[in-house]
């Protein structure tokens, strides 16, 4: 693993005058390890998950660990029919990140605009109680910040955005 304080995250994370504590551990196998490993409870992990919009048209939306997407609520949030996850490949190149590490601190702009791509975070993560973790950009690397920050630093939309996940088997 890269020392944290090499990642482009990380140095984003300097510039943005956020506060912040970086966390470093080993791999982990689940959302329970990663919220255990950084002191935290598992809707206090925040998945950063790269959606397409359009043909090159993406954003980030932001989803604490014991949530997914809600696609329905996303895409009329958006005002389009349809939205999708690109494949591994095409999230490292948009992002610059590999899935399991996408930030939006350090991500790649907008080939188009030279701007970041939008963030959506889901309005849970500003009304719970308690700090978040967010990715620091390499595997076992992660930041824990106030939510409100967080929020205000990304110039994030607010929404819901997502629900609980379906049980399993179902």
């Amino acid at each position: 693993m890269k020392p944290a304080s090499s990642t482009p995250a990380i140095g984003a994370l300097e510039a943005s005058g956020l506060d912040f504590e970086i966390t470093s551990h080993g791999p982990v196998r689940s959302l329970e390890e990663a919220a255990r490993a950084r002191g935290l409870e598992p809707r206090q992990i925040l998945k950063t998950l790269v959606v397409r919009r359009a043909e090159g048209d993406y954003l980030l939306v932001l989803v604490p660990g014991d949530r997914e997407i809600s696609w329905p609520k996303l895409r009329a949030l958006l005002g389009v029919n349809r939205v999708s996850m690109p494949d591994k490949d095409v999230a490292r190149d948009v992002t610059g990140y590999e899935r399991g590490t996408i930030t939006p601190f350090g991500a790649a702009p907008d080939p188009a605009t030279g701007k970041p791509w939008p963030v959506i975070a889901d309005e849970l993560i500003v009304s719970r109680e308690g700090p978040v973790s967010i990715g620091g950009g390499a595997h076992g690397v992660a930041a824990t910040v106030d939510p409100a920050q967080l929020v205000a630093v990304l110039g994030a939309q607010v929404a819901d955005v997502t629900e609980p996940p379906a049980p399993r088997g179902a």
